[in-house]
């Protein structure tokens, strides 16, 4: 499946933000779209990507994706709850 299909409800977009404000723009943001529906998350710090996988187990959110792209993390979540 290409990634690129996945069309995001939501873009919350963290540049230049260090831990542990991606994961706390993201819980906010998640809960600003409805169940089912898919937060798009941009991240420039190097602890994103396991920060993100931690945050998706605590909050029983689902990881769609995960991948780098012009040298920042991009993520794709769905709101499950």
């Amino acid at each position: 499946m290409n990634m690129t299909t996945l069309n995001p409800n939501k873009v919350l977009d963290c540049t230049g933000m260090l831990c542990p404000m991606p994961v706390i723009k993201t819980s906010k943001a998640i809960k600003e779209i409805e169940i089912g529906q898919v937060l798009k998350v941009i991240a420039t710090d190097p602890g994103a990507p396991p920060d993100m996988q931690a945050w998706t187990r605590q909050t029983g959110h689902e990881m769609l994706d995960a991948h780098e792209e012009n040298g920042a993390y991009v993520f794709f979540f769905r709101r499950l709850k």
